[in-house]
């Protein structure tokens, strides 16, 4: 493929998954909302604890093989019906097991409704399973549209399901049939439009050809997997589902715009970056322009999340939900750096040969156990501010890595990332300046105001100041608004 005709692929790419992820995002920031007014927070919190379960379970179902379908030049039928019939017999086992442990789980966390649910939520994985494959044929041959388009409407008619469920009194099973109907609406329609049929038998000898590899991807995933959720067990066995549940909301309501940003990058770079991985030029450029855009973007929604915190759950939420503030302000600011750590770290994936990468996590997670165990004695929001310190951690540790593939300095990376950084610290400080001038007003025009003032003003100060980013910024913008 020619650099034009890739760089066009991406760019079209990339409009499509930020359109996509930004709309699926509001989707789900209502969705929560309304359904937060309807559910008590013990709800979230009994979801929470499955959630572990769930991702777990996940990360062993794909076992790395998906991105090792992506990274190969030109996979076989063979492979892809290897990939496809050991995610389905793998998903069957853990539903199964998952199932069986469902009721132990009820007792040691004193919530039967875990008990309940379990055999239906965890359905999610087998559905799952016949996704990868498709998923992994879409992204290979850029059709990211099509991808856009199902998972938006998957997200639609699940939230919109969730919504009518929760006003018709069903409570946590709005929540399930949310997650159980977003997968199956996503299995069926890539099944219907990717009537894949091949003559290729399942071969044990494909699966260990990419085994090292994918393997590797696997060991980390799984640590990842375990250590971004388990902090979640201790706060429901140690404190209540009800404070768990004020936790995970806070850690939800974070992560729609970090994870909705880092998914429209990553999903479309990987496979690009994989295709320029032995151009040195072009691979660091185009690390540093994603970095870039990622830090003008989301080092001023954070801060901005941190500054209008309160007043925000109070419209939103209202009053019950007010006790989740300060664990939302806490892990707002590990959205600083964690959407830089996962583009560091998709250089790792990308250039090297995944052992560094087994190597990273477990140093990540030896830290992070010494973390935990600190942290978790002490209260929930001292669990907060250790998986903000990991975040840091996180993006120095993979940066630091990642930077030795590549001819760029810590200096020259910090330097792409400082204006917007300093810019966005003069914004909140201005929106803080501002606040006890307004506290008499009615919260949503408080609201109003400090958004409003928030984003006229870096708008303003980025044009001002001429940034290198700002600029890119509006070009994207447009190609993207014309694509």
């Amino acid at each position: 493929m020619s650099q034009q005709k890739l760089e066009h692929r991406v760019a079209s790419g990339v409009a499509w998954s930020f359109s996509e992820k930004l709309l699926t995002m509001i989707i789900q920031m209502v969705v929560s909302i309304v359904v937060a007014r309807q559910l008590a927070p013990s709800d979230f919190g009994v979801m929470a604890i499955m959630t572990f379960f769930t991702s777990v379970s996940l990360a062993i179902v794909d076992s790395g093989f998906s991105q090792t379908l992506i990274r190969k030049p030109n996979p076989t039928d063979e492979e892809y019906c290897s990939v496809l019939r050991f995610n389905v017999v793998v998903s069957l086992v853990l539903y199964a097991l998952l199932v069986l442990l469902a009721s132990p789980l009820a007792r040691l966390y004193d919530s039967p409704a875990i008990a309940h649910i379990a055999p239906v939520l965890f359905l999610v994985l087998p559905i799952n399973s016949l996704c990868v494959v498709q998923t992994v044929m879409f992204t290979r041959e850029f059709r990211f549209a099509l991808l856009s388009k199902i998972v938006f409407l998957a997200s639609l008619i699940s939230g919109v399901t969730a919504v009518v469920m929760a006003f018709a009194g069903c409570g946590i099973w709005s929540l399930v049939a949310q997650r159980l109907l977003q997968m199956g609406i996503k299995a069926i329609a890539f099944w219907v439009l990717r009537r894949w049929t091949t003559t290729a038998r399942p071969s044990l000898a494909a699966l260990r050809a990419m085994a090292p590899f994918s393997l590797r991807l696997l060991a980390t995933d799984l640590i990842a997997s375990i250590y971004n959720n388990v902090a979640q067990l201790f706060i429901g066995k140690l404190h209540t589902t009800t404070t768990l549940g004020f936790y995970s909301q806070a850690q939800k309501l974070k992560d729609l715009p970090v994870t909705s940003a880092v998914q429209a990058v990553q999903g479309v770079t990987y496979p690009a970056l994989s295709k320029i991985a032995d151009d040195d030029f072009k691979f660091s450029e185009g690390y540093l322009r994603i970095m870039r855009l990622l830090g003008f973007v989301l080092f001023p929604a954070m801060l901005g999340f941190v500054a209008i915190a309160s007043d925000m759950f109070m419209l939103l939420l209202g009053e019950r939900w007010m006790p989740t503030v300060p664990y939302f302000e806490i892990l707002s600011l590990s959205g600083l750096f964690y959407p830089l750590a996962v583009v560091s770290y998709n250089v790792l994936k990308t250039r090297s040969d995944g052992r560094v990468i087994v190597r990273l996590e477990v140093v990540k997670r030896l830290i992070m156990t010494l973390v935990l165990l600190y942290v978790i004695p002490r209260g929930v929001e001292s669990v907060a501010w250790g998986m903000t310190a990991m975040a840091v951690v996180e993006f120095m540790l993979n940066t630091h890595l990642a930077l030795r593939l590549m001819p760029i300095s810590w200096a020259r990376l910090l330097g792409q990332l400082a204006p917007s950084l300093l810019l966005s610290a003069v914004m909140f400080g201005a929106i803080l300046l501002l606040q006890p001038y307004i506290a008499e007003l009615h919260v949503a025009l408080r609201l109003a105001l400090d958004i409003s003032v928030a984003v006229v003003l870096y708008v303003a100060l980025a044009y001002l100041f001429r940034l290198r980013v700002f600029k890119e910024g509006v070009m994207l913008f447009k190609e993207l608004i014309l694509r």
